[in-house]
């Protein structure tokens, strides 16, 4: 008579190690997302809404038992509305002016110009040690009241133009010293002229290491526009304060200043992030 096997653990539970290494992996690709293997678009949704779950719980805990007025905040909403959309026109104009300054200034700064290496450098160290709110008020009440400059709007925009470029232009110059010398020497060797080697082989490889810090340089433009209430110019963070001055509803008053702000620099990283994954290439 044959002798019969004997029966192991697995058979009961129907686990077999095949199917319990297989279970492993799928687990695996449903928790690790890596370049050479992509987490399915379901991981994605599920982590999502289980961090959007956590979070309306922790909001629910903490607000429960509490009577919100609404009703006072919503007769508002035109007063939140016009400080919106003076915030986006703000922080598009600074993003521009910043990012023109932000190259000159980079630019100037790699320069074998003796005077204009000084002059950019001492822009860019002095407006880094200088904190935005200083430098508002600084701006705006000893150079341009001094001046005859009385538009608020334009002077604002000028000071934070300034205090964004400096940052820009230090990404802007990392950006470019990441890129090898053996490559200037190549476009020197084939006739490029200095301006053709910055514009055609400099900047797009620039662009490409740059446009992470820059994106978030931006959405730092956009939050530092709030900064701006302080020259009692009318945008998002002071429509928010003068709607909670008169309902004295504050979690009502702010809680969509917060939301406001985030509608607008949550779509700058997610664009940045899709471009910089277009000029993504093999080095």
């Amino acid at each position: 008579m044959p002798q019969s096997e004997p029966i192991s653990k697995a058979d009961f539970s129907g686990d077999t190690p095949s199917n319990f290494s297989g279970f492993r992996l799928r687990l695996k690709g449903w928790l690790f997302d890596t370049p050479q293997a992509p987490a399915p678009v379901g991981a994605r949704v599920l982590v999502a809404g289980l961090l959007l779950l956590l979070v309306s719980l922790g909001c629910w805990a903490a607000l429960a038992g509490t009577t919100r007025h609404w009703e006072g905040v919503w007769n508002y909403r035109e007063v939140f509305w016009r400080g919106w959309l003076l915030t986006v026109q703000l922080s598009v104009v600074s993003m521009v002016c910043s990012l023109l300054l932000g190259i000159f200034a980079a630019l100037g700064r790699n320069s074998h110009f003796l005077p204009l290496r000084g002059l950019a450098t001492g822009y860019i160290e002095i407006i880094r040690g200088m904190p935005l709110l200083v430098l508002l008020l600084f701006f705006y009440y000893v150079v341009a009241d001094p001046l005859g400059w009385k538009d608020r709007i334009s002077a604002g925009v000028a000071a934070l133009s300034l205090f964004s470029g400096a940052y820009i232009a230090e990404i802007v110059r990392a950006g470019m010293g990441s890129v090898g010398a053996s490559q200037r020497e190549s476009a020197r060797a084939i006739g490029l002229t200095p301006l053709q080697t910055h514009r055609c082989v400099i900047f797009p490889q620039a662009l490409r290491h740059a446009l992470p810090p820059l994106a978030g340089q931006f959405a730092s433009v956009i939050k530092d526009s709030s900064l701006l209430s302080i020259l009692g110019i009318s945008e998002f963070t002071l429509a928010a304060q003068q709607v909670n001055s008169a309902t004295f509803s504050t979690l009502e008053s702010f809680l969509p200043l917060a939301l406001g702000y985030l509608v607008l620099t949550i779509p700058v990283s997610l664009f940045a992030r899709g471009l910089e994954r277009k000029l993504q290439f093999e080095t």
